[in-house]
């Protein structure tokens, strides 16, 4: 398993973990692996892991982190991985990463960058803030990064845009608040390890994707 890239992408709401993900898994010819997929993808196959977790969600209950690393160990085992691979979702703090650690270890697979993306409480914020969604089509715009040319109209259909209660100001901050609670072990975990590669969000997509690109490769850090 040599030349396996195995990659983990942190960054808080707002960061642009998806954006940065999709290029990465392209430049680098991995998958871009995401934990609600694989729970969905686990519970269609009908495999005895998928079924154990389909209880859970079924219930409406957090699965359980042994459950979601098994889903997580037999995905990263496929096909399509051989190459490597880039998590996001998972792990969501140091407990998690631990037992990702352990399972990984076992399949002779090994973790070998945390891709960290920086990114101020005020420039999440105002990425998130700014966000609107048309009520019709669903169409998405930025107030201040791409907006309708009809102050308040969808450009497709004409459609009233709104802003999600999720992205207001309040709402964000409360979920940075929680954010920050449950990552900064983890953020703090990887960092003793030697894996973590910190880049700023804050810059244009472009050069922040190339910033993460110039740090996956493997470098030989401590597990």
């Amino acid at each position: 398993m040599s030349a396996r890239i195995g990659l983990i992408l942190l960054g808080p709401p707002g960061a642009g973990k998806g954006t940065q993900a999709e290029g990465l898994s392209q430049a680098l010819g991995i998958p871009h692996v995401s934990t609600g997929d694989m729970l969905r993808a686990a519970v269609k196959s009908g495999r005895e892991v998928g079924l154990r977790a389909k209880k859970y969600m079924d219930a409406g209950e957090l699965v359980p982190d042994a459950v979601v690393v098994a889903i997580v160990s037999e995905r990263l085992a496929a096909d399509d991985c051989q190459k490597g691979w880039l998590l996001d979702g998972f792990p969501r703090n140091e407990a998690q990463a631990v037992a990702l650690e352990a399972e990984l270890s076992r399949t002779r697979q090994k973790i070998t960058a945390v891709l960290f993306l920086k990114v101020s409480a005020e420039e999440v914020t105002r990425r998130l803030s700014g966000r609107r969604l048309c009520r019709q089509c669903n169409a998405g715009y930025h107030v201040g990064f791409m907006p309708s040319k009809k102050p308040g109209a969808c450009d497709r259909c004409g459609g009233e845009l709104y802003q999600r209660d999720d992205d207001k100001a309040e709402t964000i901050r409360q979920r940075l608040q929680v954010y920050e609670k449950n990552t900064a072990g983890l953020v703090a975990y990887y960092r003793s390890k030697g894996l973590l590669r910190e880049v700023e969000a804050a810059g244009r997509p472009e050069a922040v994707g190339a910033a993460l690109l110039a740090v996956a490769a493997p470098r030989g850090g401590s597990r």
